[in-house]
């Protein structure tokens, strides 16, 4: 039955639930063992053990991101070892000497490097010398438990040299992580840190998907790209999560954005932790090949989705320099800001919000209880910062954000509407309107657990990517890309059949198949990804204000995606109705808070929306 199907987002600061027949939990997330809180949240949420439970984790993110991953060894073509570390040749500032770049992934003396040899169009030059590898690798576990990454030069375009590697060191129960069975692109440093992280990240990210397996009987996963797999391949390729809970509210904002008549919108989620904004075009959120993630390139299909260190929790402090700063450092769940009562004693942008009286001391977030107004101008007076100063701070992080997402990439956000989620984004989302202009701010039905709806809806998804060998020559691309949609059709519906009719009608389903490639001017270094190369120039146009007619257009990826639509649609969730509001105003819901500024106006919209225009705008 479709009713007893559940999404879940576990969040820095909270996780959250939303069942199919309209229940919602919010409770507060237990770092140190995150499936804990997502059990908690099933139990607050009441009803049968779920059928399905869908779910979005920051475990990966947060564990590359502080450092908690196991140790890698990687096995590497000779002479390439130190890949990983020589790197790129840019800087992560390039006018600040003192910028570091991030550490390497993988230590010297835990590099080894194997005699073998493809070409660069995929051509064997040289079998790999196996002698003694096996034993190199097993004296590094020996001395401490290692995961093992396998890059290989040309691997992706030529994977059998890897195979007969990775067999090897399986046979020795060695826990191994190919490059072509998870990046199979092109440009070698970014597919080894891609493996290597993969291989970091397996040990715990497995541990944990195992542990939720127990909570219900199908358990689903969400990936970077915005689709469900089964919780067994989740946790095989644990690199692919790095955006798993932002995805999920960006598919929902989406869609409530093209409820309401805005095709072209940038959503906007503001939890406890940090802010995620993802531009929509035409009604799909824009994709990316590559996300940075801790200074670290990964090379899995993602949802271009921009992060930044400003969510609710973010700290107040006044620099060396007597600036005032907000975030990236937060306050979590533990202790959280110091308006929870919960022991925080730093100022967050939740206390400035409560101190405004934006949020009422009344108000009940989760599980916490009433607030303490008390606490948090305690907080802010400490620190001898003021309430106003901490939300202009932060809204101008936020809208440098969107700003890159927008204007950096050759859109206009006056014609955009701005669609607010999570706990805080519908707090700020007018004041960020007002600053570009935008037509429109949406907020969606269930907004401060919108990425738990988002997952609950979301469809199984299989994306598949291949490295184009002849990247001038276009010839046979066409077969390749239908062979490309095939394999990925097939490998989503070997993951499980969705139900597609009515709640307990279940039957197969055909999925829906789109194929793209990634395509650049020859001499360019980066690449742009369109449904065909005929569609490169106008895009290039767009997003670089030019095209080059002369110039041969090469194809080096080829992108294939295949959906099963969930049978949970968004649209049928109960939801809450919703009254006109007039600013200034409070508008206090169970999940979130909305300020209508002065100037502003909030009327009811589709799918349980609240829409927010200017007064006297249309």
């Amino acid at each position: 039955m479709v009713g007893s199907w559940v999404g879940t987002d576990s969040g820095g600061t909270f996780t959250d639930v939303v069942a199919a027949d309209g229940r919602v939990a919010k409770v507060l997330s237990t770092p140190a063992d995150p499936a804990l809180a997502v059990g908690r949240a099933l139990d607050a949420v009441g009803g049968d053990r779920p059928a399905v439970l869908a779910h979005g984790t920051t475990v990966a993110t947060n564990a590359l991101l502080e450092g908690q991953g196991a140790p890698v060894a990687l096995v590497a073509t000779a002479g390439f070892e130190d890949l990983i570390e020589i790197a790129r040749q840019d800087r992560p500032s390039l006018y600040d000497t003192f910028a570091d770049r991030p550490v390497p992934l993988v230590a010297r003396h835990r590099r080894v490097g194997i005699d073998e040899r493809v070409g660069a169009r995929g051509e064997v030059l040289r079998v790999p010398a196996l002698e003694g590898l096996v034993e190199r690798v097993a004296a590094l576990d020996a001395e401490e438990r290692v995961a093992v990454a396998v890059c290989l030069l040309h691997a992706d375009l030529e994977p059998a040299h890897e195979r007969l590697v990775c067999e090897a060191l399986r046979a020795a129960g060695l826990d191994v992580t190919a490059s072509h069975e998870v990046s199979p692109e092109f440009r070698e440093y970014e597919r080894t840190v891609t493996t290597v992280v993969n291989a970091a990240l397996r040990p715990r990210c497995r541990a944990y998907l195992r542990e939720l397996d127990a909570l219900a009987d199908d358990v689903l996963v969400l990936s970077s790209a915005g689709g469900l797999v089964p919780v067994v391949g989740a946790a095989e390729t644990p690199a692919a999560l790095l955006l798993s809970g932002p995805a999920g509210g960006v598919l929902a904002g989406a869609a409530a954005a093209r409820a309401n008549g805005f095709p072209d919108a940038i959503t906007f989620d503001m939890g406890g932790t940090s802010t995620d904004v993802c531009l929509v075009l035409d009604g799909r959120p824009a994709p990316a090949g590559v996300r940075t993630v801790g200074g670290y390139p990964v090379r899995l299909p993602s949802l271009d989705v921009h992060t930044i260190g400003a969510g609710g929790g973010s700290i107040a402090h006044v620099d060396a320099g007597g600036a005032l700063v907000v975030g990236p450092r937060s306050a979590g769940a533990e202790p959280g800001p110091a308006c929870y009562g919960r022991g925080g004693l730093e100022p967050t942008v939740t206390d400035a919000d409560v101190a405004l009286g934006r949020i009422p001391a009344d108000a009940v977030l989760g599980d916490l209880g009433t607030l303490d107004a008390a606490a948090a101008a305690s907080a802010l007076g400490r620190v001898g910062v003021t309430a106003e100063g901490v939300v202009q701070v932060v809204d101008a992080n936020m809208e440098l954000a969107l700003r890159q997402v927008s204007v950096q990439r050759g859109v206009d956000p006056r014609r955009l509407a701005l669609v607010a989620f999570g706990g805080a984004g519908p707090l700020h989302a007018a004041s960020l309107a007002d600053a570009l202009g935008m037509a429109a701010v949406v907020v969606p039905a269930r907004a401060g657990v919108l990425s738990a709806a988002g997952i609950l809806a979301a469809p199984r998804q299989r994306d598949l990517v291949r490295s184009w060998p002849t990247p001038r020559a276009h010839g046979g691309l066409g077969d390749a890309l239908a062979a490309l949609a095939r394999e990925a059709a097939a490998l989503v519906q070997a993951g499980g059949v969705v139900q597609t009719g009515g709640v307990g009608e279940a039957g197969p389903a055909e999925p829906e198949v789109s194929t793209s490639v990634d395509c650049r001017y020859a001499g360019q270094s980066h690449e742009l990804t369109v449904s065909d190369v005929g569609a490169f120039a106008e895009e290039h146009r767009r997003r670089n204000g030019y095209v080059l007619d002369d110039v041969a257009i090469e194809v080096v990826a080829m992108r294939a995606s295949a959906r099963l639509a969930s049978p949970v649609r968004l649209e049928d969730l109960p939801a809450a109705a919703r009254r006109p509001a007039g600013g200034p105003a409070v508008v206090v819901e169970a999940d979130c808070t909305i300020w209508v500024p002065e100037g502003w106006a909030a009327a009811p919209g589709a799918a349980g929306a609240l829409v927010l225009r200017r007064v006297g705008a249309s």
